[in-house]
């Protein structure tokens, strides 16, 4: 089944699943959105309105806010007058994705363009099997435990009190840990 309607002053054909751009709309990403004035229907039953088919309407989800490619328009006025003017222009668009075409709903006549809402997404599927970290906890230098004050550790105390949740600790590079190893070395040796 496809549909067609209109929308910014454009006419689009479309079918469910079709990703199109048009005209900018006052929408945020992910708003569903709803356009009423469809022209025509086509599939079984093709049929055309007068200008606009009554409780027809379009359902899209908005993916993007963007801008079009760069018109240049380029003015030359008549000879010895050496006059010229060039102005570009991007214009402001929306990128939908059409998710249904409806053709039995009360609408209201008057109404162009709605904001339904979010889109529902399904929930994702939560497992109760959980992966458990096997890896050996890192070894801290004796020098790094000395330079922890008391006011860091009321910090960190705050910290743990405001966020139950653990964070994931960062990976300490090989490399680094030798560099720090030979850095000792060299300072005792030197006294």
């Amino acid at each position: 089944m496809f549909a067609v309607f209109k929308t910014g002053g454009k006419q689009y054909k479309v079918k469910s699943g079709d990703i199109l751009s048009v005209e900018k709309l006052i929408a945020d990403l992910g708003d569903k959105v709803r356009f009423n004035e469809v022209l025509a229907l086509g599939g079984d039953r093709p049929s055309i309105g007068t200008p606009l088919i009554n409780g027809a309407c379009i359902e899209a989800e908005i993916l993007d806010q963007t801008k079009g490619n760069k018109v240049i328009h380029f003015v030359k006025r008549r000879r010895k007058h050496s006059s010229q003017r060039k102005k570009g222009h991007r214009q402001d668009l929306t990128i939908l994705k059409v998710l249904d075409i409806k053709s039995d709903q009360k609408l209201n006549g008057e109404i162009s363009f709605e904001i339904l809402g979010k889109v529902s997404k399904e929930p994702k599927k939560i497992t109760t099997k959980s992966k458990v970290d096997t890896k050996k906890p890192e070894k801290i230098n004796s020098k790094s435990k000395e330079n922890v004050s008391s006011s860091s550790s009321v910090k960190k105390s705050q910290k743990k009190s405001a966020s139950t949740t653990p964070k994931p600790k960062k990976p300490v590079d090989k490399k680094i840990l030798e560099i720090n190893a030979n850095k000792e070395k060299l300072d005792n040796k030197s006294k």
